[in-house]
């Protein structure tokens, strides 16, 4: 069993970091943490996707036949390029959880691990025999980190969870699109990608209250919850006020001018002066500064009450200009505008270019490969993506060897239910 703070200290780097890696390796922050990741898909293998980018030991634990992440979204040359992302930094080692050998065999890999993180329906890891009390039996200082989308216990416990219906569930969908249409889902995972950083920032803690007490803990995180924590003030709102939140497009209740604007040359920005003094800059550069002395104009739900004549003016003014010289102007009178990027225009940006957001490596199987870079840069020991997503059970002879197992044994072992 890892002792409390054991993660914390030096490790020597794994057999398959490169040479040039090692330097680097030793700064990592989470060096010595190991985290054994059986969650598919896309928030719990997120989770462990983060603490993999700043140094832990991930170990991704799949199903013989594969995680479905390999057969999810855009393939190059068989690949999944989602896997390549969400993939990154792992260690793959197969094996069928439903069988006694795996079972056995996965109880000895979290014998000295600090964290597993699942996110299989309530009741599945305890019909397997590994329920929280028997893996900590042997490793009290286990982090048990639990990610599903209703959590787990109360009437929604045991129904399958997706970030979709976590959006749906959360007030974020009725209150997205525009006024007159349909409630809008977001075209990414969105709730799978704020589950996964607060199941991130989860683990963490326990182990940060490991340091005190010495034991580990279940972390119970419900994708709707992490959600529904995301979307401000809702609740209180409608607790105080009454006011259920509906549709505005891209406008704001709270402010104006908040919208999106179509330049001379077919381009978009985007805008949002929520500041009285970055509003006033707004209508000044539009030639609309007559506005700012309506006595509306003084406050953001004012100036929002009067979304149609602001927005007028600003559209106006921005569909006489190429998007360039809207930003160049905007800028000059220090008033906040953003172009509309797509992700090719992304690639191209020289703010993007300075803080090194995308990265690129050398794929095995697919050559240079780029993606975004660790989320946080931090000044002493910053993390780094070493390596994309594994092939199936890359890592099985180096890890599940360390466990004293024979070849012949952990070949048997990745072929379990594979059929």
């Amino acid at each position: 069993m890892p002792s409390a703070g054991a993660w914390s200290a030096s490790c020597v780097a794994t057999s398959n970091e490169s040479t040039e890696h090692t330097a680097t390796t030793n700064r990592l922050p989470l060096r010595g943490l190991r985290v054994i990741d059986t969650a598919t898909l896309f928030a719990g293998p997120f989770a462990a996707n983060l603490l993999g980018d700043y140094g832990a030991e991930v170990i991704k634990v799949e199903h013989p036949a594969g995680d479905p992440l390999r057969r999810f979204g855009a393939q190059r040359a068989g690949q999944s390029l989602w896997w390549k992302v969400l993939g990154r930094n792992k260690k793959s080692v197969t094996l069928y959880l439903g069988s006694e050998r795996g079972q056995d065999a996965f109880k000895r890999l979290v014998h000295d691990a600090d964290v597993v993180i699942e996110n299989f329906r309530p009741g599945t890891m305890e019909r397997w025999g590994l329920d929280y009390g028997t893996l900590a039996a042997d490793n009290p200082g286990l982090v048990l980190t639990r990610v599903t989308g209703f959590g787990q216990f109360g009437p929604y416990a045991g129904r399958a969870g997706f970030g979709t219906l976590a959006e749906a569930m959360s007030g974020l969908a009725a209150m997205t699109g525009e006024p007159d249409a349909a409630p809008l889902l977001p075209s990414f995972p969105l709730a799978d990608a704020v589950a996964g950083l607060t199941a991130a920032f989860a683990t963490m803690t326990a182990l940060h209250s490991r340091e005190h007490s010495g034991v580990g803990q279940v972390v119970d995180l419900a994708i709707i919850e992490s959600m529904l924590g995301a979307m401000g003030a809702q609740i209180t709102t409608y607790d105080q006020t009454g006011v259920v939140p509906s549709r505005m497009g891209n406008r704001s209740r709270n402010n104006a001018p908040r919208n999106v604007y179509r330049c001379k040359d077919g381009r978009w920005v985007a805008l949002s002066a929520p500041a009285q003094s970055v509003a006033e800059r707004v209508m000044h550069l539009v030639g609309r500064g007559d506005l700012t002395e309506e006595p509306w104009f003084a406050s953001g739900p004012g100036r929002a009450a009067h979304a149609d004549e602001v927005d007028e003016a600003v559209a106006a003014w921005v569909a006489d200009r190429t998007r360039a010289d809207v930003l160049h102007e905007f800028e000059n009178a220090r008033a906040a505008v953003a172009p509309i990027y797509d992700i090719a225009d992304v690639l191209d940006d020289p703010q993007y270019a300075a803080l090194g957001s995308v990265t690129s490596l050398d794929d095995p199987d697919l050559g240079p490969l780029r993606m975004q870079n660790v989320p946080f840069r931090l000044s002493e020991t910053p993390g780094e993506v070493r390596w994309a997503g594994p092939r199936l059970g890359e890592h099985n002879a180096e890890v599940l060897g360390r466990l004293g197992l024979s070849a012949e044994t952990i070949e048997r072992l990745a072929e379990e239910d594979t059929q």
